[in-house]
C-alpha cells in the first residue's frame, strides 16, 4: 500500500469520533424539539445541519477505517462485523436526513432514529473491542467474583524445573508484546500468542532467528532506543525491563524451544542470578514481602566475610535498598560443602534468606544455620537433608518459609517444624512424606500452607502443535 493511504487510514481514531458526536446531538436536539415544549421547539433548525455533518464525518471514517483494515493488524473476523455496521450507520444516516429534510414527521422518521442510535452504540462497541479486547465493555459490568483471574506468572519453586518458554518468557510476552501482536490485533501482521505463528514472523519475516539472537529481529527492537519509531514496545506502552531483554535474547540464544526446560538450556554467568530471581514464593509473589523482613536496624555484615562467600561462588545482595540484612545464594553450586557454610556464621545478625538448593549439604549444615537466629526464608530443595537435620532447626523462631522440595524427608521430620510458630509455608513436593499422612500434617500445622506440588495445568492448542525450526 502506498505510504499516503496508510498515512491516511491511520487518521481513522481521530475522525470516528466526529460522526459519533454529531449523530448523537443530532438524535438529541431531534427529541428535545420534539418534546412539546415551544422554548425547545426551533432547535430544530439545526438538526438538518449537524445530521449532515454527521453523514459526512461517517463516510470519512469509512473510508480512512477501510484503509486502516488493509494494514491486517486486527482481528480480521471483528473488522468485517465492524465495517459493515460502521458502513450501515452512514446509509441509516443519510436516509435519517433526506426524511429530515424533506418534512417528514411520522412514525417511520421516528424508527430510523432508533435504528440510528443502535447502529452508533454496536458499531462503537466493536471499535472499542477492536482496540482494548472483546471484553473491554462488558468486563466493567462484571463483579470482582465472576471476572476470570488476570493471568500472571506462576511462582516457580525451583526455576530449573521449569519449562522455559511457558513459565518465563509466554509471561513476558503475554505482559508486553500481545496489545499490539495477539488475538485481537496483529500489528505489522506478527502474531505472538501462539507458537507457530511467532516463528512464522510478520509482514517483514521472521522475528526470531533460533540460536541466533544477534540476528533476531525481535531482539533489535527491543535494544533500539525509545525513541526510535521501530522500537518495542512502542513508546508510551509498558516497556521491557533489562532483565526481561536479556531472558528473551538467553531463550533465543539457546535455540528458542518451547518444550525445554531451564535445566537443559545453556546459562551464562549473566543469565543465571536472573534466573534464580524468578525463583520465589507465594508469599513473596502476593506484595507482603516488606513484611517479612526484620524492621529493627543492624549492623552492617562484615566486608571481608561477604568476600569470602563470594570467592566460594555465593551471591550475597542486600534483602532491599538502604538495608544491612543480607540474602545468600549458592545458586546451585554443587561443590560447596558443609564446611563452606561456616562461611555464613560471621553474618548471623544479618542474614535473612539463605538458599542452599541443588548443593551437596549434609544434615551439619542445618546444625550451623541454626545458630542463625535471624533467618526468615531457608531452600533445600534437592540436597540431601534428611529429618535428623530437620530436628536441629528449633532455635530458628522467625523462620517462615522453607522448601524442602526433593529431598529424602518423611512426616516424622516435617513434624519437629510444629513449634516453628511463625512457619506461613512448607513446600514438600517429591518428598518421602506419605500420602496417608497428609491430613495429620495439616492438623497439625494449621494456618501454614503445606504445598504437596502436583499442579494440574491445562492442556492449550500450542502445547500440542508442531513447531519446524529455522535451521541456521
Amino acid at each position: 500500500m502506498h505510504p499516503i493511504f496508510t498515512l491516511t487510514g491511520r487518521l481513522h481514531p481521530l475522525l470516528v469520533h466526529l460522526p459519533i458526536g454529531f449523530l448523537l446531538m443530532a438524535l438529541l436536539l431531534r427529541w428535545i424539539s420534539g418534546s412539546g415544549r415551544p422554548r425547545f421547539a426551533p432547535l430544530a433548525a439545526a438538526v438538518p445541519f449537524v445530521l449532515l455533518l454527521g453523514v459526512f464525518s461517517a463516510l470519512m471514517s469509512c473510508i480512512t477505517g477501510l484503509l486502516l483494515s488493509s494494514a491486517g493488524e486486527y482481528d480480521s473476523g471483528t473488522v468485517i462485523f465492524h465495517m459493515w455496521m460502521g458502513i450501515a450507520t452512514t446509509l441509516v444516516a443519510a436516509l435519517w436526513y433526506s426524511q429530515i429534510k424533506s418534512g417528514q414527521t411520522g412514525r417511520m422518521t421516528g424508527y430510523t432514529g432508533f435504528v440510528l442510535l443502535g447502529l452508533l452504540l454496536l458499531t462503537g462497541h466493536l471499535g472499542g473491542s477492536l482496540t482494548h479486547g472483546n471484553d473491554y465493555l462488558i468486563g466493567a459490568l462484571s463483579t470482582a467474583d465472576d471476572q476470570a483471574p488476570v493471568p500472571s506468572r506462576r511462582p516457580i519453586a525451583d526455576v530449573q524445573q521449569a519449562v522455559a518458554y511457558t513459565e518465563i518468557i509466554q509471561p513476558i510476552l503475554s505482559a508486553k508484546c500481545y496489545n499490539c501482536h495477539g488475538p485481537n490485533r496483529q500489528k505489522g501482521k506478527l502474531r505472538m500468542d501462539q507458537a507457530t505463528l511467532l516463528m512464522q514472523g510478520g509482514k517483514n519475516g521472521p522475528v526470531i532467528v533460533a540460536g541466533k539472537a544477534g540476528e533476531s529481529e525481535l531482539i533489535k527492537r527491543v535494544a533500539l532506543p525509545l525513541e526510535d519509531e521501530h522500537h518495542m514496545s512502542p513508546k508510551g506502552k509498558p516497556q521491557l525491563t533489562e532483565h526481561e531483554r536479556a531472558l528473551l535474547s538467553w531463550w533465543i540464544g539457546t535455540g528458542a524451544s518451547f518444550t525445554g526446560k531451564v535445566q537443559d538450556l545453556a546459562q551464562t554467568d549473566k543469565v543465571r542470578p536472573i534466573l534464580l530471581s524468578l525463583q520465589g514464593n507465594p508469599i513473596q509473589q502476593a506484595g507482603g514481602e516488606n513484611s517479612d523482613w526484620p524492621q529493627e536496624p543492624v549492623d552492617p555484615a562484615d566486608e571481608k566475610s561477604m568476600t569470602a562467600l563470594r570467592a566460594r561462588g555465593a551471591v550475597v545482595l542486600p534483602i532491599a535498598r538502604n538495608s544491612h540484612y543480607v540474602e545468600v545464594n549458592f545458586m546451585n553450586s554443587p561443590s560447596i560443602t558443609d564446611r563452606d557454610i561456616q562461611l555464613l556464621l560471621p553474618l548471623r545478625r544479618q542474614l535473612v534468606s539463605v538458599k542452599l538448593g541443588h548443593t551437596s549439604i549434609s544434615d551439619a549444615s542445618l546444625e550451623t544455620l541454626a545458630s542463625c537466629l535471624q533467618i526468615i526464608r531457608l531452600k533445600l530443595d534437592n540436597t540431601s537433608i534428611t529429618d535428623k537435620g530437620l530436628a536441629m532447626l528449633g532455635p530458628l523462631s522467625r523462620l517462615k518459609y522453607i522448601n524442602l522440595v526433593r529431598t529424602p524427608v518423611t512426616a516424622t521430620g516435617v513434624e519437629h517444624l510444629k513449634d516453628l510458630h511463625a512457619l506461613r509455608a512448607i513446600y514438600l513436593y517429591q518428598t518421602r512424606v506419605d500420602k496417608r499422612q497428609w491430613p495429620a500434617l495439616q492438623a497439625l500445622f494449621k494456618g501454614v500452607q503445606l504445598d504437596s506440588g502436583g499442579y494440574v495445568v491445562p492442556t492449550l492448542p500450542v502445547d500440542t502443535q508442531i513447531v519446524r525450526m529455522p535451521r541456521s
